[in-house]
């Protein structure tokens, strides 16, 4: 009887390694070291995570997150430009092995993908033309059939103006620039996008043309998206996470976060 139970015990556990070590074989992580290359999927054109210098050169707070990924893994990084709104179906079907473009987690994006611990909170806030000045003090005025809203197709900004604005028109763009400009030229009323985007679009084009109602309308936490079924990774980037920003003597994290959301220097670098 013992030397059955050793032998159950024997075959057990040796299935479970072979499991173990299957999981690893398969593992994005594994793929990318063996590959030397991470292949970033963003959405350039979102200020400040993501954008083109004059120059073309993509810049940007999540750019830099890559490089610093891509260099502690010891490979080289690859940008795979995509749009937002098929950004999800670019992952599950290869074309990149992470997305980082400030993608906030969402339950109905959690059940297609799975995400790092959180690398920066934000919140949507809102944008109107100066035209409505006396007329909008406060974003809950906005859920009127008179206004018109724009906000980015797939951000969650639309999905937020869909919640928030429900007797409002709801018109959705492929880029920021197209959303916030039909506010600006006073075909809409307001735009809704996240907080860092919208102030720093105040900072460079919206003085005296908008107004920012800048309390945030929700609470989102921003994060690393890759497929499901792949805990090595996960593992990596949380503890890559927990690294940059707890390690005070180098101090990544506060360095980034003051570059990009602090220092607005950059804005003369971009078109």
């Amino acid at each position: 009887m013992k030397k059955i139970l050793l032998i159950m015990l024997v075959f057990l556990t040796s299935t479970l390694c072979a499991g173990d070590l299957n999981l690893w074989k398969n593992s994005t992580l594994n793929k990318i070291v063996q590959r030397g290359e991470l292949r970033v999927g963003l959405d350039p054109g979102y200020m400040p995570f993501e954008m083109k210098d004059k120059k073309g050169r993509l810049i940007g707070y999540d750019i830099d997150i890559a490089r610093i990924m891509a260099r502690e893994m010891g490979v080289k990084l690859k940008i795979v430009p995509t749009g937002f709104g098929g950004i999800i179906a670019g992952l599950l079907t290869d074309k990149f092995d992470i997305i980082i473009a400030g993608m906030t987690i969402t339950q109905k994006r959690n059940l297609k993908v799975n995400f790092s611990d959180s690398y920066l909170v934000i919140g949507q806030t809102v944008l109107i033309n100066n035209k409505f000045a006396n007329e909008i003090k406060d974003a809950k005025q906005l859920d009127d059939k008179k206004y018109i809203i724009t906000a980015k197709l797939g951000q969650t900004g639309e999905i937020v103006a869909r919640k928030f604005f429900k007797n409002a028109k709801i018109n959705t763009f492929d880029t920021e620039v197209e959303a916030v400009s039909e506010v600006l030229n006073g075909n809409a009323t307001a735009f809704v996008n996240d907080k860092p985007y919208n102030s720093i679009f105040m900072a460079s084009k919206g003085k005296g043309r908008l107004v920012h109602l800048d309390k945030p309308l929700t609470y989102e936490p921003l994060a690393f998206a890759i497929k499901k079924g792949d805990p090595d990774f996960l593992n990596w980037l949380n503890n890559f996470l927990k690294q940059i920003k707890e390690d005070k003597l180098v101090d990544t994290y506060d360095k980034l976060y003051k570059k990009w959301f602090v220092n607005t220097n950059w804005l003369k670098r971009v078109q």
